[in-house]
């Protein structure tokens, strides 16, 4: 019997669940144990399949429209945030709704609607059809929210009024393509008003800095995060960036085509904000299956932050 390839994992920190996604995913534990089952829930809760399925065996109802509900059961709006014609909309029908929108996503919902309110035209730096770009989008009324996705859009877009204008940014964008396309704006908008703290997120900031600081010293490396997840396909494009040709993401082991790994010494493993730390610890199991493994931490940080659940469960 051949002996098994040696192998170091060295591992992202922080990585994972942020306080946004454990804050959400906890409303809807706590939505069950309090109201019982089935829970509606408008869209994922979170971008992350194994997270969903779970929630589903626990009696988590998943639609995709407020329409799909019935009156008599609560209903949770996702972390990416919602529209505010939906809440409106759930209050016109007398339904129980609980809002597990990021504490994070609600701070660039409330300067968005401060910013129209002032009459500035808002520039939203994010990506088109995105749950979080659509909440965000409906917080004020029409035509009054421009969406920019690139540095060339940045360079063409046209406001009604360029000396009363801002911006804000989806919360799980690069920080670095971010931080371009708001130069751009800048260059060109002179009166250009922005939020006195940067939108996107401390967890979004974190996982790109421990893939920066990881990805020159690793053969390959892997993000375990969903497709549909914009955070976890950001992670992918910075460790490209920053030297590891060999980044790529997978859901799970299951889904890891291991021939990728021939020749590789060193794996890094990071995870998005919405993967649960079960599916790192599958990954390593499965690598050490194949692998003589070393596994040795690359920490940039630690996190301490967390969030309140609503006070209609937080005594549940």
């Amino acid at each position: 019997m051949s002996e098994k390839p040696a192998l170091t994992i060295a591992l992202a920190w922080p990585r994972g669940f942020c306080a946004g996604v454990d804050r959400a995913i906890q409303i809807v534990e706590k939505a069950l144990e309090t109201f019982g089952a089935p829970v509606y829930v408008r869209h994922e809760i979170v971008h992350n399949k194994f997270v969903v399925d779970s929630l589903r065996d626990q009696g988590a109802v998943f639609v995709d429209d407020l329409a799909d509900c019935p009156d008599d059961r609560p209903v949770v709006f996702s972390a990416h945030g919602v529209p505010k014609s939906v809440p409106a909309a759930a209050e016109a029908r007398q339904m129980i709704y609980l809002d597990a929108t990021c504490p994070l996503v609600s701070k660039v919902h409330i300067e968005a609607d401060r910013h129209a309110a002032a009459g500035d035209q808002v520039i939203l730096i994010g990506h088109a059809n995105h749950p979080e770009v659509i909440g965000t989008m409906g917080q004020v009324p029409d035509g009054s929210m421009l969406l920019v996705e690139t540095i060339e859009q940045a360079e063409t877009v046209q406001p009604a009024d360029p000396a009363h204008i801002a911006y804000v940014t989806q919360t799980t964008l690069s920080v670095d393509d971010t931080a371009q396309i708001v130069e751009v704006l800048r260059r060109r908008f002179p009166a250009l008003k922005g939020p006195k703290k940067e939108d996107i997120c401390y967890a979004t900031t974190n996982r790109q800095a421990a893939v920066k600081a990881l990805a020159p010293e690793c053969d390959a490396l892997m993000v375990i995060g969903a497709p549909n997840s914009s955070n976890s396909k950001r992670l992918v494009e910075v460790a490209h960036r920053a030297g590891c040709e060999r980044a790529v993401l997978v859901q799970r082991a299951s889904d890891i085509d291991w021939s990728l790994l021939d020749g590789v010494q060193t794996l890094g493993i990071t995870a998005g904000a919405s993967a649960p730390e079960v599916l790192v610890e599958e990954v390593i199991a499965a690598a050490r299956l194949r692998y003589e493994l070393t596994l040795k931490d690359v920490r940039v940080t630690e996190e301490t932050i967390s969030f309140k659940l609503p006070a209609t469960l937080a005594g549940s």
